[in-house]
Order: structure tokens, then sequence, then C-alpha cells
């Protein structure tokens, strides 16, 4: 006979793995099911930030951006190994949004969150500022500087995952959901592991679909529902260039087309380039970016910098799909990047709860919401206090804001034989869990096999104990980025390393 959970999940993304942290840290019995790998679809290919949307104000989404501006801050506070505070540089385009505009804009984007820590919006004069050298001489003499965060969205993923776990959840990665019925008063799921074929059954008293792009598939298709929800799905791309300037701070640069990018300093020798909004009509798994893209980011780009991006320099690329609610908007870059939940509990019966739409920056309040409406079919959902989460640090993270740099230099001094790069990548990487990781190691050999890239035996055998990694594409390109380090022969002995594992 199936164990009954309280709440079955499916999906492993940011939404899926937040609802499962906050669900198991108020004392409900939880199972999540991921058909990949944890934040293998959408969550792992963001901009990487955390911010309130400056963009979004002009589409009057004010209760997002409001939201998703104290979330800012909260997040910093709960993880601050994996999300650091970044200014960001607006220049101002003589013919596109006035000044007087962009500078109301951010005096909104300043005040309407409660900002306490991140430091408020300030005039540069480029002609006379780093931030101005790199950008077209003449053509930009004046801009705005203001903050957002930095995040590593795919570890912020498998931390509440970890989190979720040490509170009891029970997470399975590799499984997919081939069915799901209501019988008897709860949920009957059959669940099957993509890599042995094994077939298993879970009961739940509550289901929620946080399948990501999937949402509408698996409404259709294991769920069998007749929901009338419309996803509309939105692609959005981002290059890889060697660095493109010298400092440590972005750039958000506006375009003709009214659409704006950004480019973000990226794994210490890169700079990020992204994104485009284009609506996505295929299946998601099999996203791309297209040349189409890659030229009008570049060309964006190039608006700007003073030495021309070209398609050539492109060292990587990445493409996600955003499952936005459909709100009838007329263009990609106009539809809400809110969040709508669709509740199904006919007649008493356990109840569905699918999720459309949804920012990284918001997921932790999206998951409160999330439980608030299924509270009345879970009747003691309140074992805990709702809004723990806002308080209580993720793995690792249980240190002081900004402390990496400090952590990266004591891992340093424990451990000589690490290199100044490598200390602060594990440090802003695992927090104070490097420690774990490095042990009692007196030297690189003691750390086992090393695969290159500050890449260890030991860093891989934690991810694979501890954070569900099997295959070399998590350890390389969602644990990490470190495929960007890696040569091709390097990246082969990790795969064959981990083949021999698993």
């Amino acid at each position: 006979m199936p164990m009954t959970y309280d709440l079955a999940i499916i999906g492993g993304g940011i939404n899926g793995c937040g609802i499962a942290r906050d669900a198991a840290g108020r004392g409900l019995s939880v199972h999540l099911s991921e058909m990949n790998d944890l934040a293998s679809g959408t969550s792992s290919w963001s901009t990487k930030l955390i911010h309130g949307g400056l963009r979004y104000l002009e589409y009057y989404e004010f209760r997002l951006v409001r939201e998703a501006l104290i979330e800012r801050e909260r997040l910093w506070a709960i993880a601050p190994h994996i999300i650091r505070p970044l200014r960001f540089v607006l220049p101002h385009h003589k013919g596109l949004r006035p000044a007087w505009l962009l500078r109301l804009g951010l005096f909104l984007y300043d005040h309407i969150g409660g900002r306490k820590l991140l430091p408020a919006t300030t005039t540069l004069d480029l002609g006379s500022d780093a931030a101005g050298k790199p950008l077209k001489p003449c053509l930009f003499t004046k801009g705005f500087e203001y903050s957002d965060c930095w995040v590593d969205d795919a570890r912020l993923v498998a931390l509440n995952a970890r989190d979720a776990a040490a509170r009891g959840a029970v997470i399975r990665t590799r499984t997919k959901v081939t069915s799901a019925t209501r019988e008897n008063g709860l949920w009957q799921l059959t669940t099957q592991d993509m890599r042995t074929g094994t077939s298993e059954t879970v009961a739940a008293r509550a289901l929620v679909n946080a399948a990501g792009p999937w949402v509408a598939e698996v409404l259709s298709g294991a769920l069998r529902s007749n929901s009338k929800a419309r996803v509309r799905q939105v692609q959005g791309s981002h290059i890889i260039v060697p660095r493109i300037f010298d400092h440590d701070r972005a750039y958000i640069f506006q375009n003709a087309d009214g659409r704006i990018i950004f480019a973000i300093p990226y794994e210490q020798e890169f700079t990020l380039i992204g994104t485009t909004d284009q609506d996505y009509h295929g299946d998601p798994a099999k996203v791309a970016i297209t040349q189409g893209e890659i030229d009008y980011l570049c060309a964006a780009a190039s608006e700007y910098f003073a030495k021309p991006v070209l398609p050539e320099q492109v060292v990587w690329t990445y493409s996600g799909v955003r499952p936005l609610y459909d709100d009838g908007a007329s263009e990609a870059k106009a539809a809400t990047r809110d969040y709508v939940f669709e509740m199904e509990a006919p007649d008493g019966a356990p109840p569905l709860l699918s999720i459309f739409g949804g920012k990284i920056t918001t997921y932790r309040r999206l998951a409160e919401e999330a439980l608030e409406r299924l509270e009345p079919h879970l009747p003691h959902a309140g074992a805990r206090k709702a809004g723990w989460t806002a308080d209580e640090p993720l793995p690792g993270g249980n240190f002081a804001r900004g402390g990496t740099e400090g952590l990266a230099r004591e891992l340093k001094a424990t451990h000589p034989f690490l290199s100044e790069r490598d200390a602060l990548r594990l440090a802003r990487a695992y927090g104070h869990e490097a420690r774990t990781i490095l042990g009692q190691a007196a030297s690189r050999a003691d750390l086992g096999a090393d695969f290159g890239g500050g890449l260890s035996e030991a860093e891989i055998r934690h991810l694979i104990s501890h954070e569900w990694a099997i295959e070399a594409d998590d350890v390389l390109w969602r644990r990490s980025k470190l495929g960007l380090h890696l040569n091709a022969d390097q990246k082969q002995h990790v795969d064959d390393f981990m083949r021999k594992l698993s």
C-alpha cells in the first residue's frame, strides 16, 4: 500500500522546490517528482537576477514589482553565498526614454519596495566614470546607477530542495508522473523512474502542478484535466562572450524596439548578454537560440559598446522557455510575468493547484501563497507559522551578508593549496559548507581526482550525495558553470567518472 503524503508536487524547478521547502518546514509530508534534473528547465536559464524588474513599471505591474523588490533583500539575507548585490548602469540614450522618465522610474524603484540595505540610485557622469569607458565616446555622457542582486539560479533551486529534504521531504529526480487520478478522497499518482523504467504509486491529499513549461502538458496528459487556462511559452536566449569590461558593475541598455538587454559580469572571465523575448511553439526540451537572436543581442550591445560585439565572439549560449500565463498581451515582451494559480477541487475532492508564470525573485512568496490556497484542504498545515522561509538561511548561508570574500580568505588560510580564484568559487557556491567538501585536506591530491577548473573528486562526490547530481551536465552546467572553463577532454573525464559511480 502506498504511503500517503500531505502534498505531492510535480516539477523540480524553483517553484516546486520552494513549495516543497515551505511545506516540509510547516510539518507537512511532501513528495516531489521531477522528470529530469533539478532546475533542468526554465529555472537554470534565467538572466541570473534577483530584481524587481524595472521595465515592468511601464506595464503598470506595480504589485509584482513591489513584491519582487521586497523579496530582493529577504533572499539576499537567507542565501548570501549565492546572491550578491550588483550595481546596474543605465546610460541615457537620446531619442529613447527621456532622462526625467528614467529618473522617475528609478525613484519609484528605490522607494516602493522597502529598500533598507542596498544603495540608492545615483546619477553618473559617463565622461569621467569608469563605467563610461567601454561605451561609445560622446554618445553616452549621462547615466544612472541603481541596485539589484545577482543569483546563481540553479543553485538556488538545489538549495531549496536540500532544505526540503532535510526537513523530511522526499525528492525524486529523473522520475516522471505518468498518471494521477482522484480515488477515495486522495490523489493516486503513478511515477516512473526515467533511468530504470520501474514504477511506483504515491498517494497524496493535495497535488501541485509546478511543471513550468510542461504545466499544460501535465494537465492534459497525466492529470486528464479539462482546464481552460492557457500558457504562453516565451523564449528567452542569452549569449556569453569574453569579458568586455574590467569593472564589476552591470549594464542595462534600452533598445529602439522598446526592449532592454543586460550585459553582466559572468564567471570572472566572461560577459553575459540577454535576454530576448519571442513566442515559442515547440517542445520546451528542444529550445535553442536562433541565429537571429544571436545577431539581435550582438547588435543591441554594439549600439552601446565602443568595441562591437560580434557573433563569432560568442563562446556559449543558452535558451529557456518561460511558461507565462496567457493574458492576451499582443507582444511577448508585454505578457505578464506575474504568477497565476488555478485551483480545482470539485465537490470537495482532493485539490489540484496549477501554477502559471512567476519570476525566480518571487518564488518564496509564491510558495507561501500556494500553501495559503491549499490550507483549507490540509487541516494541520499550520504546524509552523507561515513566513518562516523569510528568515531561515538556506544550506550554507548562515553567515553575514557579503561574507563570501572573508570565507574565501579563511578557506585559503586553512587550505593553502587553493588558489584565490578557487577559494572564492567554493565560498560563493557552497557558503560555509565548502569547509565540509575540503575537510582535512592538506594538499590538492587529498581531494582526489583533479578534473580541471578547480573541480575535484571531493566536490563531485558531495554533489552526488547531497544534491542529486547524476550526470556530467548536472555538475558542469547546473550545480556550477565549470563547463565554460573545462576543455573537451576534461569534460569527458567528468562524464566517465560519473558514469562509473552511477
